[in-house]
């Protein structure tokens, strides 16, 4: 990275200011980095958890697959899901609520005897599967949030930082090669001067 600056005291004080900034702020974004990595993997280990519960529950429905072949599909729809936010490390992510279910009234008389174990085993499938797809969004939005964290570390870690102190040492000599310059001009003038006023 090549920083634009001059060799004097301001534009050396300016890239000092800078450079404390992104130290500062360094301890920082690497909390939020592991934070959120920490984050990540349990969203992705709910959302692993839940994907084998769903296709244990998804089994144990097969026994009543050829029950579901005289099973009314408008009797169970989801009505309402409750979503809120929460924020993880500064980022906000989905929160699920309650999921509301509305099942019409039906014949009890007429309808097979298994309805109401269908319709509890349908909203625990449903209810896993959303469940599973807001773990699935909360992991995709804090990964995309600590890739961006973490390149925003590796960019003051292994770049701004280094190429701060290196302008500011740049400066830093440049005015010392110039102030030594001065003193040796003085002396030189002095030893002169002096050899003038000798003779």
């Amino acid at each position: 990275m090549n920083l634009k600056f001059q060799y004097n005291k301001i534009s050396q004080l300016q890239l000092i200011k800078q450079l404390a900034v992104r130290e500062k702020a360094l301890p920082t974004l690497k909390n939020k980095e592991s934070a959120l990595r920490l984050e990540v993997k349990r969203a992705r280990d709910k959302a692993s958890e839940l994907d084998n519960l769903v296709r244990t529950r998804t089994l144990e429905l097969e026994a009543f697959m050829k029950l579901f072949v005289e099973f009314d599909p408008t009797l169970l729809k989801i009505k309402q899901v409750e979503i809120s936010t929460r924020k993880i490390a500064g980022v906000k992510t989905p929160l699920l609520g309650k999921i509301e279910y509305d099942i019409p009234e039906y014949n009890l008389f007429k309808a097979p005897s298994w309805y109401p174990e269908g319709l509890t085993l349908l909203q625990d499938l449903s209810r896993l599967q959303i469940e599973r797809e807001f773990f699935l969004r909360k992991m995709q939005i804090l990964e995309q949030v600590r890739k961006k964290t973490t390149q925003k570390v590796n960019l003051y870690e292994k770049v701004q930082i280094p190429a701060f102190e290196e302008s500011i040492l740049k400066i830093k000599r440049f005015l010392e090669d110039e102030e030594n310059l001065s003193k040796a001009a003085q002396k030189i003038l002095k030893t002169r001067l002096d050899r003038e006023n000798e003779a």
